[in-house]
C-alpha cells in the first residue's frame, strides 16, 4: 500500500459553514432539549430537508459503526428515505414528526457512550490498482474472487481502482477501501458507483440483511438530501463491508447455490425483458402467492429463477417478489416490531431494477435473494395466520363508510394490549390475536375500494410514534406505500393490509416518549 505522504495530517470531516453550524447543533444540543429545539427550528421556518441533512451528516460523522447492525449511523441513514417522504405526506405541523424523530435519534446516538465520541477523519480520494492490495491471512484467490483476469492486471484508471476497491473490501482493509471508493465516486455515475458495493452486499444478505440494505438505502438517502454528500454518507457502508461476514442465524443457505442456479439457467446469457406489461399480470400473481404461501422461504429462490428463465421480465419478477413478501408478512404471527425486512428488502431490490449503472448480475441475484436474509427467516417459524391471506375474515364485520372504517382501524391499532418488548425480547414476540382484528378491518377497507391516500395519511402519523426501533416503523411504512403504488391491481390490497398489521404490532410496546413530547408542542 502506498504512503499517503507526510502532508497527510489528521483533520476531522468538516462541511461548508452553514451546514457545519447545523450539524454541530445536532451533535452538541443536550438530548433533553433536542425535541423542543427541533420543533422550534421547524416552526421558525428552517426547511425540513436542511435538518434531515444535518442529522444524517451528524450521525455519520460523529458515531462509531458498532460490530453489529444496531447503533451508529446504519439505521438513521437507512431511515432517511422514509423520513423525507413521510414528512411530505403528512399535512401541516404533523409533518414535523418524522423530522423530529430522526434528529432526536441522531442526537441520541452521538451522545451515547455505546457509539461515541467519534470523529470521522477527512481523507482524500485515491486512485489504486489491484496489485497494491494483499493479505498475509487471505489468499489472493479469495481476494480476487469475481474479478476477471483483465481486471486483475489493470494498473491505472477506473478499472484498476475498481479492482483495488474489490480486493481491499475482501482484505478487510477498510481505510484503503474508503480512499478508493471516494475516487470512484468522482469518476463513475452514481448507479455504477453503488454497483461496486453490491457483489458483497448481495452475497452476504444471507448472513445479515443489512449487508444489502445499508449501501442501497445510503444511495436512496442521497437521492433525498443530495449526492453532494456521497463522499461522507457512503463511508460507513464501505466500512461495514470491509469486515468479516458473520451469520446471524444458522441454516443450510449457501449463496453459491444461488449463483449455480443462475449459471444452470443461463440467466446472464438469455434475453430477459426489462419492462413488464399487462400480459404478465396473472403470472405475477400466481408466482407471488406461491412464494407468499411457501412454508420454507429458501424454496422461493428456484421458482423465481425459473420464471425469469421462462420469460418473465425483471420488473415482473420484482413485482412478484413484492406480492410474495406482503402475502408472507400478513400470514405470520411474528410480533417483532422490527420485522420490516421483507418489505424494505423487496423495495430496495426493485429500486435497483430502475437504477442506471447497476449490473444485470446484481439485479438478478438481488431478486433471487429476497427471502434469504436472517431477519426475514425469523418469521418463517410462525406462518400460522393463513386466514389473513385466504380466509373470509371480513364476513362478520358491520358495514361502515370510509371515515367510520378508518376510525375503527385506528381504534383497533391503538387498543392493542401492551407487551414488554424488553422483557420478552423482540425476536421472541408473538403478536396477539387482536392484531388479526386490525388486519380484517384493513381488508374490509381494501375490499370496499376506499381511498388509499386517506388511509396512508392516518397510518403515516401512527408510524411516527415509534421511538424504540431505530426507524423501523417509518421504514416499513414507507416501503409498504412505495410497494402499494408499484404493484398492480388486483394484488395491491396485500400492501394496504400489511400497513395495518405493522402499525398494530408497533403499537404493542407503546414506546412513544419522543412522539408524546412532540405532540404536546404541536398542540400548544
Amino acid at each position: 500500500m502506498r504512503d499517503l505522504g507526510e502532508g497527510n495530517v489528521f483533520q476531522p470531516v468538516q462541511f461548508r459553514p452553514d451546514v457545519e453550524a447545523r450539524v454541530r447543533w445536532v451533535e452538541e444540543t443536550d438530548p433533553a432539549q433536542m425535541v423542543e429545539a427541533t420543533y422550534r427550528e421547524l416552526r421558525g421556518g428552517t426547511p425540513p430537508t436542511d435538518l434531515l441533512t444535518a442529522s444524517t451528516l451528524a450521525v455519520v460523522r460523529s458515531t462509531e459503526l458498532p460490530p453489529q447492525h444496531h447503533g451508529g449511523p446504519l439505521h438513521p441513514v437507512c431511515g432517511v428515505h422514509a423520513v423525507h417522504h413521510v414528512a411530505k405526506r403528512l399535512h401541516g405541523e404533523t409533518g414535523f414528526l418524522p423530522i423530529i424523530q430522526h434528529v432526536a435519534l441522531a442526537n441520541n446516538h452521538v451522545h451515547s457512550p455505546q457509539m461515541g465520541p467519534y470523529l470521522m477523519p477527512a481523507i482524500e480520494p485515491l486512485e489504486g490498482s489491484p496489485g497494491e492490495i494483499g493479505s498475509y491471512h487471505i489468499s489472493d484467490a479469495e481476494l480476487t474472487e469475481g474479478m476477471s483476469e483483465q481486471a486483475q492486471k489493470a494498473t491505472r484508471g477506473v478499472g484498476a481502482t475498481k479492482g483495488a476497491f474489490h480486493k481491499s473490501l475482501r482484505a478487510l482493509a477498510a481505510p484503503a477501501a474508503e480512499h478508493y471508493f471516494l475516487w470512484l465516486l468522482q469518476h463513475l455515475p452514481a448507479g455504477e458507483a453503488l454497483d461496486q458495493l453490491l457483489p458483497l452486499a448481495v452475497a452476504r444478505n444471507g448472513m445479515d440483511d443489512h449487508n444489502f440494505l445499508f449501501p442501497v438505502y445510503s444511495a436512496r438517502a442521497l437521492d433525498c438530501i443530495g449526492w453532494e454528500w456521497a463522499n461522507v454518507v457512503f463511508r460507513p457502508p464501505v466500512r461495514y463491508q470491509a469486515r468479516r461476514g458473520m451469520r446471524l442465524i444458522r441454516n443450510g443457505y449457501d449463496f453459491a447455490d444461488v449463483e449455480a442456479l443462475v449459471d444452470d439457467l443461463k440467466l446472464l446469457e438469455i434475453d430477459i425483458a426489462e419492462r413488464s406489461h399487462p400480459g404478465e399480470t396473472e403470472q405475477i400473481g400466481q408466482l407471488g402467492f406461491v412464494m407468499g404461501r411457501n412454508k420454507n422461504y429458501l424454496d422461493n429462490i428456484e421458482p423465481l429463477a425459473r420464471a425469469l428463465a421462462e420469460g418473465l421480465s425483471l420488473e415482473g419478477a420484482g413485482e412478484a417478489l413484492s406480492v410474495g413478501a406482503a402475502a408472507a408478512y400478513i400470514s405470520t404471527s411474528y410480533g417483532n416490531p422490527m420485522d420490516s425486512h421483507l418489505h424494505t428488502g423487496t423495495n430496495n431490490r426493485r429500486y435497483l431494477l430502475r437504477t442506471p449503472g447497476v449490473s444485470r448480475r446484481n439485479r438478478i441475484l438481488g431478486l433471487l435473494t429476497g427471502f434469504t436474509g436472517p431477519e426475514v427467516l425469523l418469521a418463517e417459524r410462525l406462518l400460522n395466520w393463513n386466514e389473513n391471506l385466504d380466509g373470509d375474515v371480513t364476513a362478520s364485520l358491520p358495514d361502515r363508510d370510509q371515515e367510520q372504517l378508518l376510525d375503527a382501524i385506528v381504534d383497533s391499532i391503538e387498543g392493542q394490549p401492551w407487551l414488554d418488548w424488553r422483557k420478552i425480547g423482540v425476536a421472541s414476540t408473538v403478536a396477539p390475536d387482536s392484531v388479526k382484528e386490525t388486519v380484517a378491518l384493513a381488508r374490509q377497507y381494501a375490499e370496499r375500494g376506499y381511498d388509499a391516500e386517506a388511509y396512508f395519511e392516518r397510518l403515516g402519523e401512527i408510524a411516527c410514534r415509534d421511538d424504540f426501533t431505530e426507524m423501523h416503523a417509518l421504514k416499513h411504512f414507507q416501503a409498504i406505500v412505495d410497494e402499494y403504488y408499484a404493484t398492480r391491481e388486483p394484488y395491491r390490497w396485500l400492501h394496504l393490509v400489511s400497513a395495518a398489521k405493522s402499525a398494530a404490532i408497533i403499537h404493542l410496546g407503546k414506546e412513544h416518549s419522543i412522539y408524546e413530547q412532540a405532540r404536546s408542542l404541536l398542540a400548544a
